[in-house]
């Protein structure tokens, strides 16, 4: 399927405006409200995304530059995103909000310019210009779902969540790998339904193993944001259920998930 650039775009621009509409009454006390993620505040969430929008135009400028950085992290990259989100605590709540608008536009502008499919480096895998900006929407939209969470703001789900679905079910393998399992050999079929009620669905039609629910759902579970026991989500099949524990679709160490609400 061909993939639209200005349509990415244009939907992680949405998905930036909905972050920014939460986020910019808060007095410097809102800034410091705690979030899910445990020891990060409202504040710490923005400067995460802006430090990674910052990171990934150096991927896509400068990937030269970019690799000799991630080599210099390598003795700390369990530790790194907390580390960096501890770095920038000096700044206030509205210097971190400027350093993230400021950051995401010259990111947005960088990526506009790229082909989808030009091959830029990560922290994980090196991913597709495309990949690089739905990786970003997933992204602004799980850290917004912490900040949605610690402000009690109750959200709309959009058709965008089919981005993360996707970026979701892409990163089947990785959930896998990234904490030294072996790579299941069955196929995973995913029938979802989307916030309007149409369908959307990935992998094989024929597979015995099958996850189905909300797309809501599935998002929040494959971004480490709900556990399964507080989802809708219906999952047959030994692969599926492995599959869901260690679900991610984020770049990076094994992330530590959520304890079920319940």
């Amino acid at each position: 399927m061909a993939v639209s650039m200005p349509e990415l775009i244009e939907d992680l621009r949405a998905e930036t405006r909905d972050l920014t509409v939460m986020v910019e009454p808060l007095d410097e006390a809102g800034w410091r409200t705690p979030t899910p993620a445990e020891g990060w505040s409202v504040r710490d969430q923005l400067a995460h995304l802006a430090w990674f929008d910052e990171s990934a135009t150096t991927a896509a400028t400068d990937p030269d530059g970019f690799r000799a950085g991630l080599a210099a992290m390598a003795d700390r990259l369990e530790t790194a995103v907390d580390d960096l989100v501890a770095e920038s605590r000096s700044l206030t709540g509205a210097q971190v909000f400027a350093w993230f608008l400021r950051a995401r536009e010259r990111s947005l502008e960088v990526f506009a310019g790229l082909e989808p499919r030009a091959r830029l480096p990560w922290y994980g895998p090196d991913m597709s210009a495309a990949s690089f900006v739905t990786a970003r929407l997933m992204e602004t939209w799980a850290h917004g779902q912490d900040v949605a969470d610690a402000l009690g703001v109750t959200r709309v789900p959009t058709a965008r969540l089919r981005h993360v679905a996707m970026l979701g079910v892409r990163a089947l393998p990785y959930g896998f790998a990234v904490r030294g399992l072996p790579i299941p050999a069955d196929p995973v079929r995913v029938e979802l339904t989307l916030p309007d009620g149409g369908p959307w669905s990935a992998g094989d039609p024929a597979a015995a193993d099958v996850v189905r629910g909300p797309a809501l759902d599935f998002c929040l579970l494959v971004t480490q944001r709900r556990h399964l026991a507080d989802t809708a989500l219906e999952v047959t099949g030994p692969t599926a259920r492995a599959w869901m524990n260690v679900a991610q679709a984020f770049a990076g160490p094994p992330g530590k998930g959520r304890a079920p609400l319940g």
